[in-house]
């Protein structure tokens, strides 16, 4: 079970530092720049892919911690 845990922890570092950063422009707001980082995006392709297979790492993580606190 630990191993699982361990193969699906870094699977999860992996995928969310693969994720481009929603806050690039995130400096604009503090110097008054016009920025979009509030902004209504869509995702598409990869990075749509990316955040579902983030949203199913981290259930699959969550409850493996689950069932291994129980044993």
């Amino acid at each position: 079970m630990e191993v699982f845990l361990i193969v699906i922890s870094i699977l999860l570092i992996t995928v969310v530092l693969l994720q481009s950063g929603k806050a690039e422009g995130a400096g604009n707001i503090v110097m008054g720049g016009n920025s979009e980082l509030f902004a209504n995006r869509k995702e598409r392709g990869m990075e749509l892919f990316l955040s579902r297979m983030t949203l199913l790492l981290g259930v699959i993580f969550f409850v493996i911690c689950l069932v291994s606190s129980f044993m």
